[in-house]
């Protein structure tokens, strides 16, 4: 880049109180950028059934085309944010964008299992890039207040639908073409979105020093030994050697991590994002929250298409109470935020959650689907809606420019950290229940799976009232 070109391309981030020069085309970019990356956490959920008889999975081997995704996605998103600071969030955002559209054409290809599961892998790295990338690009471009709650309600909603809508096109997909079909659609938007992204995306300067290695290959091996520890829980038990000998080596590898981020230089996670209260208790409640939601997908899903017989285009469709509600409340967030203090909007959305999820947990071989399953959802998806935007700038609020891409990175990382974890979790407790019926068995399993996602929620209410609303009690929200 010439030194033109730096002086013509300074951030608006730079410039508080304005916008960018095409805030909306900006916004859609990294909006529908990041719906690939998340649509991909659930798109494969419905499809499984064609997977496994196509490709001749077992159960187990079954599990690892979620979570190939999922931990190499949460063990490499801090590295991918870092990158983004030392080389500027746009380059990293655009070679995220071929990395992943490369990958979704390599799955949707796919003609062995070995094959599928090396590609979701690779899905992951790119979006261990995108979404990092994509949060501090927005945090960059919208200066604090109206601006970044409307871009941040956005960004939000889309966390919240892609989830949802994952299933509706997983199933469509699997039932008019092929579980494929879904895949290779990230192909043509991925190119689309790397043409307007070199034409409208802001640049952002490449900041000069050391790349934090050690602390990189620290977080990624750490992070994902844990994950694994707690994925293996559910196939071997706890006290099993292929549970326990992970978890202990990600927690060794964790501690190892913090020693050296304390001596870093140029850490890859400043340890000075902990220090407030708000952050972290922003990032634990995220954890909890998705965990539950994670759950709350695999379980449901699994319910209505072997309680019910559903086939998967119609199990992806019972999903629409909370997606269309989600999405309603979602894009009113920032007109609330400029009437009520942020965390009473938070705390009202998790308590929401809370007791939708808790119905739900009621589950039974004979529930009907309009009382046992609509209705809790519509509760779940308002309070989704509620939750994302407030709990997302709660995160990243308040940071300094140079450490956006660290603080949007353990956004992201704790959110599919949190999502690993407690899927594994409630799948050991699922794994509990049973009856010798199969129908039986899979109700059960998921009423016990959902309760495990009420406490978890029920926690994250907690944690709201006990961090964050006292965090914020001496400021207002206009004042932001």
């Amino acid at each position: 880049m010439t030194a033109t070109a730096q002086r013509t391309s300074t951030p608006a981030a730079k410039r508080p109180g304005r916008s960018p020069a095409h805030p909306t085309l900006i916004l859609v970019i990294i909006c529908v950028s990041y719906f690939m990356v998340i649509l991909d956490n659930s798109i494969v959920f419905t499809g499984l059934p064609q997977i496994r008889s196509a490709m001749g999975f077992s159960e187990t081997g079954l599990s690892w085309i979620t979570n190939a995704y999922v931990l190499v996605f949460g063990g490499l998103l801090l590295l991918g944010a870092r990158a983004g600071d030392l080389f500027g969030h746009h380059r990293v955002f655009l070679f995220s964008l071929v990395v992943f559209s490369l990958a979704s054409l390599l799955v949707g290809a796919a003609q062995t299992q070995w094959w599928l599961i090396s590609a979701r892998a690779f899905q992951g790295v790119g979006a261990a890039v995108l979404a990092p990338s994509a949060l501090s690009l927005l945090t960059r471009s919208f200066a604090e207040g109206r601006a970044r709650n409307r871009a941040m309600a956005a960004y939000s909603a889309v966390a919240g639908l892609g989830a949802a809508l994952g299933l509706v096109v997983g199933g469509l997909a699997a039932d008019l073409v092929s579980w494929r079909a879904g895949f290779f659609l990230n192909v043509p938007v991925g190119a689309v979105m790397m043409v307007l992204a070199v034409r409208f995306l802001p640049e952002t300067e490449r900041r000069g020093g050391r790349f934090d290695v050690a602390g990189a290959l620290l977080a990624t091996l750490g992070s994902t030994a844990l994950v694994l520890g707690i994925v293996d829980a559910a196939d071997f038990g706890w006290t099993a050697p292929a549970t326990l000998l992970p978890l202990a080596a990600g927690v060794v590898v964790l501690g190892s991590f913090v020693a050296v981020e304390r001596r870093a230089a140029q850490p890859i996670v400043p340890l000075r994002l902990f220090t407030s209260r708000e952050r972290g208790g922003a990032y634990v409640t995220r954890m909890l929250y998705m965990g539950a939601m994670m759950g709350f997908f695999f379980f449901t899903a699994q319910f209505v298409q072997s309680v019910y017989h559903w086939t998967p285009l119609q199990a992806g469709m019972a999903f629409l109470p909370m997606t269309l509600v989600n999405f309603a409340l979602a894009v009113q967030v920032p007109r609330l935020l400029e009437r009520a203090a942020r965390p009473l909007v938070l705390v009202t959305g998790v308590a929401l959650t809370t007791v939708g999820m808790a119905w739900l947990s009621r589950l039974g071989l004979h529930t009907p689907y309009l009382t046992g399953i609509a209705l809790p959802m519509v509760l779940i998806g308002a309070g989704q809606g509620l939750t994302l935007a407030p709990l997302t700038s709660s995160g990243v609020d308040g940071v300094a420019a140079s450490d956006a891409g660290a603080a949007s990175g353990l956004v992201n990382t704790v959110h599919q950290i949190g999502s690993a974890l407690a899927l594994s979790l409630l799948t050991a407790v699922a794994a509990t229940v049973s009856t010798g019926h199969e129908p039986a068995d899979i109700a059960g399993r998921s009423a016990a799976a959902l309760t495990g996602s009420a406490v978890l929620l029920a926690l994250a209410v907690a944690t709201v009232l006990t961090l964050i609303v006292p965090a914020r009690a001496p400021r207002t929200e206009r004042s932001l």
